[in-house]
């Protein structure tokens, strides 16, 4: 008989006199039938059964996981939304009144931020999501357990017993769903998201739950490592002999390993490590660690490879359907480009100048391809700079092709690294720089938007690209007369406004045919002498001339009403003074509305996302929307990559 199955676990059983082997899936194979001592025998059956019943939870969590992505496909399926802005759309009733009035019931209680000082500026939902995961975890880390402790003699050694508990199956069944986890952790943090194929959230939204469920790994694997010492190095005897020959087996070499790297993960993943390291260097540190950390996993546990292999998976279907979509950007074998037909966009650059805050850069570059959806975005990366970095950043322009090509537009503010390095070039007029495209990525923010939604668009500074592109696209479509438009949108200084000058024109042209009305707040400027209207905006041409005109305010406490189209309130002393109260703005918003809902479009500082859920969840009311006031239907979609 061959016990070449058998592997390191089996150092405890007496394969000599074992008649067969009885397999066990993902542990070693058991010796049968068990000729040791009694308590021997009676704890390796609780190591058996604890440990199949820990591989029957795994298939439970992955279950109940599958089944619930399938059940949101099929919603999603039924519930894709047919509106069309050319039809009238219909009143609430049915099927449809009780879906808008449950997501209206979880908008009120689940949007706000929950324990702040914990999980920082996160949903509810996202914590109660979190919350039922790590409670199935943990009730699983228990059950199926016989907890008992066994005295049993050592071989050949008189007087000498081992203490066996159970420690050691309770040490592996953490181990177990820590393995079983590795797979989701990885779909969390793909780009290329499988969940967000499903669900239709966009990836950004998992990234919570990775960060937060790569925390609960390392707390298992810490916990399996602890209580294994606990048994190898202190219950078992005779010491120190057992303990060196169980710390010097290859698959605890591995698994010492494995620990360390995630240790490492760990520690350059909290908000310390990221400031230490720099978010770039933590970024590429991430990826190469956690890869080396699944190799070592494998190496301590191949049994458990069932798990580790699917993680390796979805991470190199990611970083290969990455290189593809940036492949069909740039694959133009029509011209003259490099290797393949692969070639970078040539972007115009425009500098406007800030000491205080740091540049800010306006992009312009045009390219063949197909349109992307508004509310998406590209991650941008510069080879003057770098070729292995890239940054996310919103279009600020309406997604339309003209004469063959797609214009892109998009502003950043430069501080440090390759963006700073792109101002440093306009500085030294260099007017244009090479750009590599990968995406879009992202939810539409417009497909469930019909012709009598509301809508208020809140910007903070280059938050504005998220919003803006929406206003261009309703400003070019047939205008809604059941539909009301507010822009807010706070900027530091009074010159900002240039950033985006052709497209607020447009803007102002069109504002009367869509109900639109703009609001802009300079924070850190006041109506002093210094604030004039020449030293906001130069004059050039009549047009720049009536664009100064906008800029101006005749006090510092209201909005300058002097006929003009734009008007601007400057900023006073305090920080209260100095942004915009949102709370009386959407408020006041709602009170004028007539009928149907409202969508907030909102893109800023996390405070200012922040206040929002707060503001929204109390303006949601499920009660009043089943008593047929919709004017309490406010949903808010914003773009929280301000805070990566």
């Amino acid at each position: 008989m061959s016990f070449s199955k058998l592997d390191v676990r089996a150092h405890i059983q007496n394969l000599t006199a074992a008649k067969t082997l009885e397999p066990h899936w993902g542990y070693a194979d058991r010796a049968v039938p068990c000729t040791n001592d009694a308590g021997s025998c009676a704890y390796l059956d609780v190591v058996y059964s604890a440990h199949d019943r820990g591989m029957l939870y795994t298939g439970i969590l992955w279950s109940t996981l599958g089944g619930i992505l399938f059940i949101w496909a099929i919603l999603r399926h039924f519930n894709e939304p047919t509106i069309s802005p050319s039809l009238t759309v219909p009143r609430l009733a049915g099927l449809r009144k009780l879906r808008v009035s449950l997501a209206v019931f979880s908008r009120r209680y689940l949007l706000p931020d929950a324990v702040r000082v914990i999980f920082g500026r996160t949903t509810r939902l996202q914590v109660l999501v979190l919350a039922a995961l790590a409670g199935y975890l943990l009730i699983f880390s228990f059950v199926g357990i016989t907890y008992n402790t066994w005295i049993t003699p050592v071989s050949g050694m008189d007087g000498v017993y081992n203490t066996r508990s159970s420690i050691g199956p309770w040490s592996d069944r953490v181990g177990v769903l820590a393995y079983a986890l590795t797979p989701l952790s990885v779909m969390l943090s793909s780009r290329e998201s499988f969940l967000s194929l499903i669900t239709g959230l966009p990836y950004q939204t998992f990234n919570f739950l990775h960060r937060w469920l790569g925390y609960i790994i390392f707390v298992q694997s810490a916990l399996h490592t602890i209580g294994w010492c606990i048994v190898e190095l202190r219950l078992y005897q005779p010491q120190p002999k057992v303990g060196i020959e169980w710390i010097t087996q290859t698959y605890m070499i591995w698994g010492i390993v494995a620990m360390i790297l995630l240790l490492l993960i760990f520690v350059l993943s909290t908000p310390w490590g990221i400031r230490l390291t720099g978010y770039e260097t933590f970024r590429k540190l991430h990826y190469v660690l956690a890869m080396v950390f699944i190799g070592a996993c494998w190496g301590h546990w191949e049994q458990l490879k069932c798990f580790l292999l699917p993680s390796l998976i979805f991470w190199f279907l990611d970083r290969g359907a990455r290189l593809i979509r940036t492949a069909v950007l740039h694959y133009h074998p029509g011209e003259e480009s490099g290797m393949l037909g692969f070639k970078s966009i040539e972007a115009a650059i425009t500098r406007f100048s800030d000491e205080e805050h740091g540049d800010v850069i306006r992009l312009d570059l045009e390219n063949v391809q197909e349109p992307w959806n508004i509310g998406q975005h590209y991650y941008l990366c510069f080879p003057q700079g770098s070729v292995w970095q890239s940054h996310p950043f919103t279009p600020l322009n309406a997604p339309e092709i003209v004469k063959g090509t797609v214009k892109h537009s998009y502003i950043l503010r430069a501080k440090t690294g390759e963006t700073r390095k792109i101002a440093d070039l306009a500085a030294n007029g260099v007017l244009t720089t090479p750009v590599i495209l990968t995406g879009a990525y992202g939810e539409t923010i417009t497909k469930e938007l019909a012709p009598n939604t509301n809508i208020i668009c809140v910007a903070g500074g280059t938050g504005i690209t998220y919003v803006l592109p929406l206003l261009l696209s309703l400003a070019q479509q047939p205008s809604s007369p059941d539909r009301k438009i507010d822009l807010v949108w706070a900027i530091k200084h009074t010159s900002n406004v240039q950033w985006i000058r052709q497209e607020l024109d447009l803007l102002r042209k069109a504002k009367k045919a869509m109900n639109l009305k703009i609001r802009i707040f300079a924070t850190r400027d006041t109506n002093t002498p210094t604030t004039s209207r020449e030293s906001i905006l130069p004059a050039k041409n009549e047009d720049e001339k009536s664009m100064q005109a906008l800029q101006q305010s005749s006090s510092e406490a209201d909005l300058c009403d002097c006929d003009l189209d734009v008007p601007v309130k400057l900023g006073g002393g305090s920080a209260e003074s100095r942004h915009p109260d949102l709370q009386k703005l959407i408020t006041e918003f709602l009170d004028n509305t007539i009928t149907g809902p409202t969508s907030i479009f909102a893109s800023g500082p996390g405070g200012m996302l922040s206040d929002l859920r707060e503001i929204v969840a109390k303006c949601n009311s499920a009660s009043k929307l089943w008593n047929g006031d919709e004017k309490f239907d406010v949903n808010l979609c914003y773009d929280d990559r301000l805070e990566w």
